[in-house]
């Protein structure tokens, strides 16, 4: 029997500061707050690029790029998405453990390009998921999608009653319970550490 744990990434197991990475977006492409969610930030840009709209990353900079009217340097884009991130050493010992007690796999809600860049994005992470760090565009769909939740099930040829999931957001825990995922909101480390070893405990 494999265990199946599943992580969310921003302010689970990074502080995701979105005020300064809008602010710093605004700075590289002139455009205001409330012009670049006007422009990116709605189904047809970045939710769409987080449901699969756009699978590549070459696909997402190509749309971002079209909807904003001017070419964005890839590397500045990684570097303010990085600067917005502050690891938690806490949540990425809980993700070790995790990975010892079963196969840890990320399903973040973001799109292609970020995908790409998980590796320097999240570094603390590569040694723990090595190859399962995915955004949930992986799968087509975004929390709290049902079929996100079962495609994810089924990469890794798992059922309900052996998949973990952590999240902070109460609507995408939410939507994993309904099909039966063991499920828990973030609040602090230590309640998700006690969390997976019950989970783990009650199954071994």
């Amino acid at each position: 029997m494999t265990l199946l744990f599943i992580f969310d990434m921003d302010d689970v197991l990074y502080e995701y500061d979105w005020r300064a990475r809008m602010a710093a977006m605004s700075e590289l492409t002139g455009l205001s707050f409330l012009e670049l969610r006007r422009l990116w930030w709605h189904d047809e840009g970045e939710f769409g690029a987080e449901a699969g709209l756009y699978q590549t990353g070459e696909e997402y900079l190509a749309a971002f790029e079209l909807a904003i009217g001017q070419s964005v340097d890839v590397a500045r884009w990684v570097e303010i998405r990085a600067a917005a991130m502050t690891v938690w050493p806490d949540s990425i010992a809980a993700a070790q453990r995790a990975s010892e007690l079963g196969q840890a796999t990320l399903l973040t809600n973001n799109g292609a390009l970020l995908g790409d860049h998980l590796p320097t994005l999240a570094p603390e992470l590569v040694e723990i998921f090595g190859d399962h760090l995915r955004t949930s565009s992986h799968y087509g769909a975004r929390k709290p999608s049902p079929e996100v939740y079962e495609r994810t099930l089924e990469a890794y040829g798992v059922d309900a009653h052996n998949a973990f999931f952590v999240d902070d957001m109460q609507e995408n825990v939410a939507g994993a319970q309904r099909l039966g995922i063991t499920s828990h909101q973030f609040v602090d480390c230590a309640g998700m550490h006690r969390a997976i070893e019950e989970f783990a405990e009650a199954r071994g």
